[in-house]
């Protein structure tokens, strides 16, 4: 029966100094999930009481029992499973060590000490402590989704994983030559069932007026306590420039082309009727000349064979003549 009673009767305990308690100030504690924190009770001992005279125990918002330390022992009958195993406690700072932290055990805890006497419990202190358990995110990294499109815009998403709490913000930083830009986006979240982290992304479509300019881009992630920044992601515009327009280029090679066939046509137009000219005139005179050189013909075959005729008509009469005096005949 002295078994039972004391067991109910701290069950009572716990329950009214829950009530009573709940509006007492509490400490504010910060730990990182799978790490370790300390729930202090700081208790002064102004009394010089050992722990063999006291009852020293941590117990939840939900009022389970994480450690139990009875009369200088531990105690593990009234130890919730969930915590079994990972408390450890510190005599000397009066501090409960809660290990391997996860995000369910965010919350209120509360430190009570009895002073066990013969006549009872005495309740001689109590500690609260408001825990918030804590989860780094990664390191933001930006991913290209699309390539840089004919209107020169490019599709970029900013992740980050395992976190908590959900961060405040999440943003991209444009850094050109002469500006910094911050454009805010719509955090997609999605929450681990176990866990409790979070993963979150944004997503920016970029424009890029001045063509001329590089770009250099950063995604900013804001907790209540940090700024994470992820690694700057570059952006060369002139090389992703979409290739030039060829119509004007090919338009002014045509249009040189057409005007070099019209001048060469029109100068072997000129030529041709130049040559033409020249060629009826040289066709008249050749026939007037070869006209002259007949009628000059005609008029020296009628000059000469006269000429030639006495010549010969006195050749042969001198010869005649001479024949016949030398030979002496005569017709």
């Amino acid at each position: 029966m002295g078994i039972c009673d004391s067991t109910m009767g701290l069950s009572t305990i716990l329950i009214v100094m829950a009530l009573l308690s709940s509006g007492a100030n509490s400490l504010k504690i910060q730990a990182y999930f799978n790490e370790t924190a300390d729930l202090p009770c700081q208790f002064a001992n102004s009394q010089n009481l050992s722990l063999s005279e006291l009852v020293v125990f941590w117990q939840n918002q939900e009022n389970l029992v994480l450690n139990e330390v009875y009369l200088g022992k531990e105690k593990f009958d009234s130890v919730h499973s969930k915590y079994m195993g990972r408390t450890s406690f510190d005599p000397d700072s009066w501090t409960l060590r809660l290990h391997n932290l996860q995000i369910k055990d965010k919350g209120l805890y509360r430190c009570i000490i009895h002073h066990k006497k013969p006549t009872g419990m005495i309740r001689i202190h109590q500690m609260n402590s408001d825990l918030l358990v804590l989860a780094n995110f990664s390191q933001p990294e930006i991913v290209p989704i699309s390539n840089i499109t004919e209107n020169l815009y490019i599709n970029l998403t900013c992740s980050s994983i395992h976190g908590y709490p959900e961060p405040e913000k999440m943003s991209f930083l444009l850094i050109t030559k002469n500006s910094t830009t911050e454009h805010d986006g719509v955090i997609q979240k999605s929450q681990d069932n176990v866990t409790e982290l979070y993963d979150v992304s944004i997503s920016l479509s970029v424009s890029f007026p001045d063509v001329t300019s590089n770009m250099t881009t950063f995604c900013v992630l804001q907790t209540k306590k940090i700024r994470l920044f992820s690694s700057p992601f570059s952006i060369e515009i002139e090389d992703l420039q979409p290739p030039p327009d060829h119509i004007p280029w090919i338009a002014a090679v045509l249009l040189a082309i057409i005007i070099c066939v019209m001048m060469v046509f029109c100068l072997n137009l000129w030529k041709r009727k130049k040559k033409q000219q020249p060629r009826k005139s040289y066709e008249r005179e050749p026939v007037s000349m070869e006209t002259g050189e007949s009628e000059q013909t005609q008029k020296s075959v009628k000059i000469h064979v006269p000429e030639r005729s006495d010549e010969a008509q006195h050749v042969f009469k001198s010869s005649k003549t001479h024949s016949c005096d030398e030979h002496d005949i005569c017709f």
